[in-house]
């Protein structure tokens, strides 16, 4: 493998998304080659801009060796997207992190049953009830429970599955010293003990909303399913689930109230085909088969401190993946009418849709985006009924429904 700082150096690149850092890697075969060529070399790759070769012909690694001090100092691991010890599930995705630093233990996740647990963070006490049970029930299982560690729905995901005994990984959207919600500390230096926090942004980067969604490729992409808890239309969670559909994961959710805006996202995933689960057991029937000697059968107990135990065994079924259907027939949208309704970045999507971007490629390079703030916006366009993902992730305007 390449020596780790040129890793670091192409993941720190500013303006680059790991879209365009893979074209990169495609065409020189290590990012220490990537260092090494001469400007001329990076024109006519797909995704790099001007600006990008202007960045790329500098051939300045401050940056990145102050990240390298820093991650030493603070004792964090680097994982390079060249490294053995990472999760190949992850390096499979669209567009994996150049690197993920790590606090904690990582685990072989390739090797294991890994769920994550999403939700609101403006859960009701069903919601913080059901995810601390999920938790629970999945760690005591045998199970790896992924959650973003944010307020609500996570947080009682997580701290039902250290109470459940288990392994967790925690992605969060900020470097790895920089704890969001600030009230989480504790909760980090837990999941760091007992398992590992992950983040594909450097030591000292600040929580950003154009984070949240980057990192929501990275809890799908090392997990075999995700599980929704009470989410609403407009929900981070819906996107991860987006993003879980578009890796080929499994999707589950928990039927909620239907007179709860809480719930109307998560609800929707159920009517659009995704595989309901009443208690955890549900989830650990589906990959009891497929991981026998790591999944443990449990009885149903709850965990302390929960309000109530699920007392609801799973009932036996066969193994079925479901994906959630696209909606048919829908008639092309009258483009000029939705602008107005869409924030910067879904605006900047849709207009490069509308001016003949179809791949999430092409949005990148006609919208200026970067990777993750496009796929994001694509994913938002679709939550809002404005955009349809068709064949090889192709996107196409539609009609609101």
């Amino acid at each position: 493998m390449s020596s780790l700082k040129y890793w670091v150096w192409l993941s720190s690149l500013s303006g680059f998304g790991s879209v365009a850092a893979g074209a990169l890697l495609n065409r020189f075969g290590t990012p220490e080659n990537v260092f090494k060529a001469g400007p001329g070399e990076y024109s006519g790759i797909d995704g790099i801009r001007q600006e990008h070769i202007a960045q790329l012909s500098r051939k300045n690694m401050d940056e990145a060796e102050r990240i390298m001090a820093s991650c030493y100092e603070l004792g964090y691991r680097v994982i390079a997207l060249g490294d053995a010890a990472y999760p190949e599930r992850l390096r499979n995705i669209y567009d994996p992190p150049v690197v993920l630093y790590a606090r904690g233990s990582m685990p072989d996740v390739d090797e294991e049953a890994v769920v994550a647990v999403v939700g609101t963070r403006d859960c009701t006490p069903y919601g913080v009830n059901a995810a601390d049970v999920t938790g629970y029930r999945l760690a005591r299982s045998g199970l790896i429970v992924v959650t973003g560690m944010a307020r609500g729905v996570d947080t009682a995901a997580t701290r039902g599955a250290l109470k459940g005994g288990g392994k967790v990984i925690g992605v969060i959207g900020s470097g790895l010293d920089v704890v969001y919600p600030p009230e989480s500390g504790q909760l980090y230096d837990e999941v760091a003990r007992c398992g590992v926090l992950l983040s594909e942004f450097p030591p000292g980067t600040l929580a950003k909303p154009a984070h949240f969604p980057m990192r929501n490729r990275i809890l799908s992409g090392i997990s075999l399913g995700v599980a929704v808890i009470e989410a609403p239309k407009k929900s981070g969670a819906l996107i991860t689930a987006a993003r879980a559909l578009e890796q080929g994961r499994d999707v589950f959710a928990l039927p909620g109230n239907v007179d709860a805006r809480s719930c109307e996202g998560s609800n929707s995933l159920l009517r659009e085909g995704a595989i309901p689960f009443l208690s955890a057991d549900d989830i650990v029937a589906e990959y009891s088969e497929l991981f026998p000697d790591k999944i443990r059968q449990q009885e149903s107990s709850a965990p302390p401190d929960s309000a109530e135990g699920e007392g609801r065994p799973a009932a036996a079924r066969a193994r079925q993946k479901k994906e959630i259907d696209k909606a048919a027939s829908l008639n092309y949208i009258d483009f000029g009418k939705i602008l107005g309704e869409l924030n910067g970045d879904e605006r900047a999507a849709a207009e490069a849709i509308g001016a003949g971007a179809s791949s999430v490629d092409d949005v990148i390079i006609r919208s200026g985006l970067g990777a993750g703030e496009a796929l994001a916006a694509l994913s938002m366009l679709e939550i809002k009924g404005y955009a349809e993902r068709g064949e090889g992730n192709s996107f196409t305007l539609i009609n609101k429904v």
